[in-house]
């Protein structure tokens, strides 16, 4: 069996779990250390079977923790090209410990770890698909304007899959955030919405994942409810039977001490 931890997801720090048989990746480092230390001891999770960290991006709340995290306990760094020059550029690699490039996909002793390119407004981003010991898939695919053809495809083929669900646009629209920002949020390299995300969702269902879990919802322009409930009523309406045909969760902001078995 394989699990899917969050141990983090939302605007200010992202962090996720993947791994079977005491082996197992995060994907972001985005809390502290200490933070994402604590939070893997809360699920009972063993740092040491921890393989490599893969960075999305190189954006703070995707790698705030990273410096630290890969030096204590030495461990590989994955990231794209572009991230990981942004990465070095920033601070936040140290050159006492192991960084690799990853072009299109690594094994990592009976894992498999895919890149999946994503539209967004950093140097080289992408998502991840990880395949475990057991042929078990589970893509974690966040921080995109738009749901492209071949993220689709790659979320298609798991069977859990952490898509985003960032904000709701009237709350986005009628909120604080200056008019540049929400332009960018909006723009096709910003972040998907919840309706965009709720859109694709019965396709997924359809395609055979069976998990599905609403990540990187924004702490300002949206809500774990409204989230939930805009994905609920697509999937709804398109005939699917909720813990019969799929299963549906929000992302925890931090861990709640529950894990997905997959």
């Amino acid at each position: 069996m394989a699990k899917l931890v969050t141990l983090f997801s939302s605007s200010s720090g992202n962090s996720y779990y993947i791994g079977s048989s005491g082996q197992a990746v995060l994907i972001d480092a985005g809390r502290s250390c200490k933070q994402i230390e604590q939070a893997m001891m809360s699920n009972n999770l063993d740092m040491r079977a921890v393989r490599a960290i893969f960075i999305t991006h190189e954006h703070s709340d995707h790698c705030q923790g990273l410096r630290v995290l890969a030096s204590r306990y030495g461990i590989p760094v994955y990231a794209s090209a572009g991230t990981m020059e942004e990465l070095e550029r920033a601070g936040r690699l140290d050159s006492r410990f192991n960084t690799d490039i990853i072009e299109a996909k690594v094994s990592l002793g009976d894992m498999l770890i895919e890149r999946i390119d994503t539209p967004h407004d950093a140097a080289e981003s992408c998502g991840y698909r990880v395949t475990t010991a057991d042929g078990r898939k589970a893509v974690i695919a966040t921080d995109m304007g738009v749901m492209l053809p071949a993220v689709r495809r790659a979320i298609s083929e798991c069977d859990v899959a952490v898509v985003e669900s960032n904000h709701d646009v009237n709350m986005l629209l009628s909120g604080p955030y200056p008019y540049p920002l929400k332009r960018r949020i909006l723009s096709d390299r910003g972040h998907l919405s919840n309706i965009a995300c709720a859109e694709e969702l019965p396709g997924f269902v359809r395609a055979g994942v069976k998990h599905l879990v609403l990540g990187h919802l924004s702490s300002e322009n949206n809500t774990p409810d409204v989230a939930y409930q805009t994905a609920l009523c697509s999937l709804t309406q398109a005939g699917l039977v909720l813990n019969s045909d799929f299963t549906l969760q929000v992302a925890p902001k931090e861990t709640n001490g529950k894990g997905i078995i997959f």
